[in-house]
């Protein structure tokens, strides 16, 4: 019997956030399949700004994990005729600018249509449009990584390193957490890498600590500007600042 190569659903890719007018409905998109992530509901009406503040600060709040994961491309699907996504975007600006701003700045793209339900998700997915918004945003996300990557290898800061190896990325990640010790911030690989490795079981189990000890992780598309830049330097890194 033939081996699967891989996961089944695939890596994580985006943040899918279904902004209905009761509820928000999160999904991880992955690279195969999408999910359901978590349902946020609106605890008023509409048109009761201080309900709709709190609805929109607990968005916020139930993309924080996935965000911390390393994920950071987020895509906002609202009804037609309806100003839900805007008025969500208008939030972060005014009261979460790090969402949008800086190194770990995430990529919020918006696209009509409802995203409530697992067949209004379903349709929307094998639509052309968000096909190629999925590339457009995670093609944004991408350069930001390879521009935070270039800071590290380029860095006359020797507080700062680049890790190639996975014994090395191993050592730093599952060893002692000493005050002397380098941390890890981010440990990237592209999905190329992985499905050709014959330490799959090693690397996930690495992934799967590294995200529990809030290392953010990222597999990305070995054909994306990143992933390019990640073949050349051997498939994985790891960067990392001292403590």
């Amino acid at each position: 019997m033939k081996r699967r190569r891989g996961y089944r659903r695939g890596y994580p890719v985006a943040i899918l956030a279904g902004l209905e007018d009761d509820r928000a409905v999160l999904w991880k998109v992955f690279s195969n399949v999408v999910k359901p992530e978590k349902t946020v509901w609106l605890d008023g009406i509409r048109n009761d700004p201080k309900a709709v503040y709190n609805f929109h600060e607990s968005i916020v709040n139930a993309l924080r994990p996935t965000l911390k994961e390393g994920v950071r491309s987020v895509i906002l699907a609202s009804p037609a005729r309806t100003n839900y996504a805007q008025g969500f975007i208008d939030h972060i600006h005014g009261h979460h600018a790090w969402l949008v701003q800086g190194p770990n700045k995430a990529t919020i793209s918006e696209i009509t249509g409802s995203g409530g339900t697992l067949p209004e998700v379903a349709a929307m997915t094998r639509t052309p449009m968000f096909g190629r918004l999925i590339c457009e945003t995670t093609s944004e996300e991408t350069e930001d990584l390879v521009d935070m990557l270039e800071k590290h290898l380029n860095s006359s800061n020797q507080d700062k390193v680049v890790l190639y190896s996975l014994m090395e990325i191993e050592d730093l990640i599952l060893g002692p957490q000493r005050p002397s010790r380098f941390t890890a911030e981010y440990l990237m690989l592209t999905d190329e890498f992985l499905s050709n490795s014959h330490e799959k079981n090693r690397i996930h189990r690495l992934m799967q600590i590294a995200t529990n000890r809030n290392v953010k992780t990222r597999i990305v598309d070995a054909e994306s500007t990143a992933g390019l830049r990640l073949t050349q330097l051997g498939g994985m890194v790891c960067l990392a600042h001292l403590r």
